[in-house]
């Protein structure tokens, strides 16, 4: 059974698509634990705000098969086929962690933004606060510690989610 880290985020309905995929991503895995959900600016484009979260699970499922079961989620729920890296977003899905893998194929983990996104890092960091990364060998809770706050703006918000 593999630990897995996803982290969701979304820019056009945002309260809907946050919640239909959390309830995709409960029907896939069961038990979810979920950090708060942080408002936060678009990055690498100009665009409505985000909401983000991270959400662990527990699985069964080869790597090859949950990326491609997350990616079937984001087109699901409204994700187009062309859709550009720095782009709006319905619901965006993104596997930052499967146990301590370290990989190319089929995705990168573990995923580069999580050093780099305070959205990403810090409800990481409250998930898993002892969790060490698996190349840079600090914790989540010394990353967020380091990360200089002031280069991305993110604010926790009020977000309700019951499976």
């Amino acid at each position: 059974m593999a630990r897995i880290y996803i982290s969701l985020g979304s820019n056009v309905e945002r309260e809907h698509h946050i919640r239909a995929g959390l309830d995709s991503l409960y029907r896939l895995f069961g038990n979810l634990t979920v950090s708060r959900v942080f408002e936060s600016e678009a990055v690498g484009f100009i665009g409505r705000p985000f909401y983000n979260l991270v959400a662990a699970a527990e699985t069964e499922q080869p790597l090859d098969q949950l990326a491609h079961a997350l990616r079937e989620l984001e087109f699901a729920h409204g994700r187009a086929l062309d859709a550009k890296k720095f782009a709006p977003r319905t619901l965006d899905l993104d596997l930052l962690l499967y146990d301590d893998t370290v990989c190319e194929q089929p995705v990168s983990l573990p995923r580069g933004e999580i050093l780099t996104n305070a959205f990403v890092l810090w409800p990481l960091a409250e998930l898993a606060p002892d969790l060490r990364h698996p190349l840079d060998g600090r914790t989540y809770a010394e990353l967020w510690a380091a990360y200089d706050k002031g280069a991305q703006q993110l604010c926790p918000i009020v977000f309700n989610w019951q499976p």
